[in-house]
């Protein structure tokens, strides 16, 4: 028997019921943080500015493998921050639970909006919309993680050890850690979902393998000045670390396009 077509309205009420569960979700994760971020501050949020995260061990181990002595493979780092607004804590505490809620839901988020529009796909389309949504789920976390494990370090690092003068002394607040930190990391998550905005754009028409391949030059100096605007930090190795990755996510995106063929 074939399923009863639905109303507008009943469109609309099922949309409700989406979105309900999916704040419902975010809410009970949302309290979930703010119950351990005391915890998570300490050991997640704040790991960054002590000088045995992961990521220096794995530069000091460079330094060695290599014998480089450069400071910035050997010298060891540390960051104290200070606070100077009253109610900064507080809202900080909010504002952390609240993102990294939104974060760790996007499994969910993915999987209520491909049970909404499920229905009205053709079994074809079901199996190439269910694909995009677990590679976009999967590249959004990796460059979640690449961005927590790599490219704040790195900024930290050397935006923090940065002088314009001798004169004046670096204190990094709380609030901008934060912006900084959920700026980044978001940035990253956001940017590994190139390879999926590509093969959308190439299912509306709008590109096409051949055009990737023909404007590949103009994309590495675009997602260069991208990479330097996510990590103003004007050295050649955090540069490095950020727009290979983006440009790999390019060449990612142009095997999953493929071009039309012609009649």
């Amino acid at each position: 028997m074939a399923a009863k077509e639905l109303t507008f309205w009943d469109h609309l009420d099922e949309l409700r019921r989406v979105l309900f569960r999916i704040l419902g979700v975010w809410l009970v994760l949302a309290v979930g943080y703010f119950i351990a971020m005391p915890w998570l501050f300490d050991h997640v949020v704040l790991a960054p500015c002590h000088n045995d995260f992961i990521f220096y061990d794995l530069l000091r181990w460079v330094g060695r493998f290599f014998h480089w002595d450069d400071a910035f493979f050997t010298k060891a780092f540390e960051v104290r921050l200070i606070n100077i607004n009253l109610a900064a804590p507080f809202f900080i505490h909010l504002s952390t639970a609240f993102w990294m809620s939104v974060v760790t839901a996007t499994p969910f988020l993915f999987y209520e909006i491909w049970r909404f529009i499920r229905p009205a796909l053709y079994t074809g389309e079901q199996r190439g919309v269910k694909k995009a949504l677990a590679i976009g789920t999967v590249m959004f976390f990796l460059g979640v993680l690449l961005g927590y494990f790599m490219v704040y370090p790195l900024a930290l690092r050397f935006l923090s050890t940065y002088e314009l003068s001798a004169s004046i002394q670096n204190h990094i607040s709380l609030n901008s850690y934060i912006d900084n930190f959920m700026m980044l990391i978001l940035c990253m998550g956001m940017a590994f979902e190139l390879p999926l905005l590509t093969w959308l754009l190439s299912l509306l028409g709008i590109v096409t393998k051949s055009m990737l391949r023909k404007y590949r030059r103009h994309a590495i100096i675009l997602l260069v000045l991208i990479a330097a605007i996510i990590t103003p930090t004007g050295d050649p190795f955090t540069l490095a670390v950020v727009s290979i990755p983006l440009y790999l996510l390019y060449e990612l995106g142009i095997l999953m396009v493929r071009d039309k063929k012609q009649d």
